[in-house]
């Protein structure tokens, strides 16, 4: 089997709304993902197994960094608060799915949710 990852391009989401502390519930969370659940079925359906995968919370809850040089990487490094302001879409989460050859990798690809583009990429076998 070969891992694969999907990343999910789209515009960045009020991830705020479904925390319990911003009155979210698991209820809501349900009903406003539901489509997931139908793709990971369709995943088993293809042959494939969702090994791993997350939502990410809003970019202002993350950052950009450039490190520095040698010996600097910290130091000199800018960073900048939240994604790329330049970028009309984020990556809002990711899904690493094992498959046995690239035909089904592609395929799956086309099913991931996403109100704008899916990236997927073979993950470097690292041991």
């Amino acid at each position: 089997m070969t891992t694969y990852a999907y990343f999910i391009h789209e515009p960045d989401w009020d991830s705020d709304a479904y925390l319990p502390a911003d009155g979210g519930t698991a209820d809501a969370l349900g009903e406003d993902f539901g489509e997931f659940t139908a793709f990971e079925e369709r995943v088993r359906e293809l042959g494939g197994t969702v090994v791993g995968g997350q939502a990410l919370q809003h970019a202002r809850y993350g950052g950009r960094v450039t490190p520095g040089g040698p010996g600097r990487r910290e130091e000199d490094a800018v960073f900048t608060d939240g994604a790329n302001p330049e970028l009309t879409e984020v990556v809002t989460g990711f899904y690493l799915i094992e498959v046995d050859d690239e035909d089904v990798a592609r395929r799956i690809a086309a099913h991931v949710p996403t109100g704008g583009h899916v990236e997927w990429r073979r993950v470097f076998p690292m041991g």
